[in-house]
């Protein structure tokens, strides 16, 4: 068994080199075509779109698993849920005090580390390893005058939960300091206010009353209608896994498809947001810090805006919800107005922060340095994904639907583990909105798609 000391990490980078700060946002459930900077129609979304004007905007970007704990894992490890144990949305609490995190590393080689918001991981609220500054709550917090844990103490905490994490992280920011900071802000929203059950269950989920808004945005875009993909209320003919019979779920039809009130509610929450990414940066431009701070600002996973008739089941493999927005600004390597169109994973950003921190990780991990990208080097890359979703218990209608999924650039196929028979393959290229299940005709493409995930899944760790 490796010690603790096996684990410290060890800086690379001269020692007169300064080091970036990093801030790291994380939204929960914000698609990849949410943001003005994103192609959306009317988001009011300026500081995001800033980052982006002045930095990177990544077109093809993903989350290695399309659920909020093993997601957060898998971007604070730089590995899958198969190794890192966080497979699920289950009480992991014990496991995630154990994880070896990117910024728990850069404590460990001088960097003053900061952990705000959603940890979700196990409903525990307790101080984990490798944070200086440790400010969250239990499970899924509250949207209203939330219960805050922090550095160990709990209390309650008036006002709305964004505008007090976004708060929290501007204050931290603006302290004085002799060391490089690592800021960790992983906001509630835009999910929405509800209770979770001891098992993992949900009563209701999906309703727009549930998306809790700031007074100031309730009626910001009042009357506007969302955009809408061309995948928009098609219910499936041709996937089996959601063609299933299932007592007492209504099968996917116009009527299940998530309704205008909620997306509309569901932007509000990002303007909030947005917000405190202004408020954010103005406290780096205050302290002379912006232009040395690699600035992130992504998603857990996507949501499904009646996407084939799908409203809140957002753990399958399809576009809606597998891609997710990936803005970068860093000036010292990334040009203005970088567009990549390379594949990049959640997994990536731990071995990206620990290669500009100058800090050798413990151990090899999944996820590939996003840096040679950011400098726009012509270097060899990935050419396919691995997208996984293992198991959890909320949404009846894909309890038994765990799979194992593979991209390229033009195709892409999914493998459901406990369902025979319903293999998905699509062209991409011809139909971008996964209308045509083409795995039924079998072929030389499905033949090497199915080696392809194989060769994916054992470069993850079977």
């Amino acid at each position: 068994m490796l010690s603790r000391r096996s684990f410290l990490a060890a800086p690379v980078l001269a020692a007169q080199q300064r080091r970036p700060n990093i801030v790291f946002v994380l939204v929960d459930d914000l698609r990849f075509d949410e943001l003005g900077c994103t192609g959306h129609p009317f988001a009011r979304t300026p500081n995001a779109d800033m980052l982006g004007r002045e930095g990177a905007i990544f077109r093809n970007a993903f989350a290695a698993t399309p659920l909020c704990s093993p997601s957060r894992a898998s971007f604070l490890t730089g590995l899958y849920p198969r190794a890192n144990g966080i497979v699920d949305n289950t009480d992991r609490s014990a496991a995630s005090h154990r994880l070896i995190t990117w910024p728990r590393l850069l404590r460990e080689s001088g960097y003053e580390t900061a952990f705000i918001g959603k940890w979700h991981m196990g409903n525990d609220d307790s101080p984990r390893p490798g944070f200086d500054h440790w400010i969250s709550f239990p499970g899924q917090g509250e949207s209203i005058d939330p219960l805050l844990n922090e550095n160990g103490k709990t209390a309650r905490v008036r006002g709305y939960v964004t505008d007090i994490l976004s708060s929290r992280a501007s204050d931290i920011i603006a302290r004085p300091r002799s060391k490089p900071l690592c800021l960790y802000l992983a906001h509630k929203a835009i999910h929405p206010n509800i209770q979770q059950a001891a098992d993992g269950s949900i009563n209701s989920f999906g309703k727009a009353d549930e998306f809790i808004v700031a007074d100031r945005h309730k009626q910001l875009y009042a009357g506007m209608t969302p955009p809408r993909r061309g995948n928009y209320k098609r219910p499936p003919v041709d996937k089996p896994a959601l063609l299933q019979s299932i007592p007492g779920v209504a099968p996917l039809s116009a009527e299940t498809a998530t309704d205008d009130a909620t997306i509309l509610n569901r932007a509000r929450m990002t303007k909030a947001i947005d917000e405190g990414l202004g408020s954010m940066v103005d406290a780096l431009r205050r302290n002379g810090e912006f232009d040395n701070t690699m600035f992130v600002f992504t998603s857990d996973h996507g949501y499904f805006y009646g996407e084939h008739c799908l409203n809140a089941e957002r753990r399958l493999a399809y576009e809606e919800t597998i891609r997710i927005p990936l803005v970068i600004r860093y000036p010292k390597l990334i040009r203005a107005g970088l567009r990549p169109e390379a594949m990049a994973l959640s997994i990536d950003i731990a071995p990206t922060a620990l290669e500009l921190a100058g800090v050798a990780p413990p151990r090899k991990l999944h996820g590939r340095s996003l840096s040679p990208v950011l400098a726009g080097k012509a270097e060899p890359w990935r050419d396919s994904c691995l997208i996984e979703y293992h198991s959890d218990t909320v949404f009846p209608r894909i309890r038994r639907m765990g799979y194992s999924a593979v991209r390229t650039e033009r195709w892409k196929y999914i493998q459901y583990r406990e369902l025979s028979g319903a293999e998905e393959l699509y062209d991409l290229r011809s139909d971008p909105f996964e209308l045509r299940n083409l795995a039924s005709r079998g072929g030389a493409q499905l033949d090497k798609m199915r080696a392809l995930l194989e060769s994916n899944v054992r470069a993850a760790g079977a």
